[in-house]
């Protein structure tokens, strides 16, 4: 009886001295602002990746041309936006470029930025998937009377997305990561969200804390999710 006396005594004085600590308070009223700009960055995220994946497929098709203009212009594309910072990418397209065409959101600007980024990566990402299709499979298809497009339509193409799919998978984690830059532009994903809180509240370890960790949840999803489509596609 004593013991468990004892025992309630100490639960209640410890749930009491959490209480007692602000940053942990600050973090638990904030925890669905917190949770709101998680999913902002989702959105991001498939938003850049699924317009990406668009744009990617294109450039990397051009960079397999042998048009000179054609691969000229996809080489120029991959290389500028490879090699060239996303943050820095931001600025000039929210500050610089976009304004130039319309008055752009924060929202909108950071999709586009994030898209063109993630496109010149999975531009090479599609290339890559497509050389490793053996080439006899192309020269089977042109014997029998289809023509380079129909042979990449049908035959290349339905065999390299097997094995673009985990190098996309890894590239939406990245991106996902990458989001947090576009804080810079004010969009209201969870990283500026976390500025917000920390600039009331000052609670750098509990406020910068739960950030990462909420972004470790998100990519640690994102990487069982691929892990289980890796194993599906290897069984087929």
């Amino acid at each position: 009886m004593v013991n468990g006396i004892n025992i309630v005594i100490l639960g209640n004085s410890f749930i009491q001295y959490l209480q007692e600590i602000n940053g942990l308070q600050v973090v638990i009223n904030h925890m669905p602002f917190f949770l709101g700009g998680a999913l902002l960055t989702l959105e991001i995220t498939a938003l850049s990746v699924f317009f990406g994946m668009i744009i990617g497929l294109f450039f990397g098709l051009g960079k397999l041309s042998n048009n000179g203009l054609i691969y000229g212009l996809s080489t120029t594309y991959i290389d500028f936006f490879r090699g060239t910072p996303l943050f820095v990418q931001i600025l000039l397209l929210y500050f610089g470029i976009l304004p130039l065409f319309a008055d752009v959101g924060a929202f909108a600007a950071a999709v586009i930025a994030c898209s063109l980024n993630s496109g010149a990566y999975i531009a090479e990402i599609v290339r890559a998937g497509i050389q490793a299709i053996d080439r006899g499979q192309v020269e089977a298809a042109r014997s029998l009377g289809m023509t380079q497009s129909q042979a990449m339509r049908y035959v290349v193409l339905p065999q390299a997305y097997k094995v673009v799919i985990p190098p996309l998978i890894n590239e939406f984690i990245a991106m996902l990561k990458d989001t947090s830059l576009v804080s810079i532009i004010a969009a209201s994903e969870l990283t500026h969200r976390g500025k917000i809180v920390y600039s009331v509240y000052y609670e750098a370890a509990w406020v910068w804390g739960t950030i990462a960790l909420i972004y470790f949840v998100m990519t640690k999803c994102l990487s069982m999710l691929g892990d289980w489509i890796e194993r599906r596609l290897a069984n087929e």
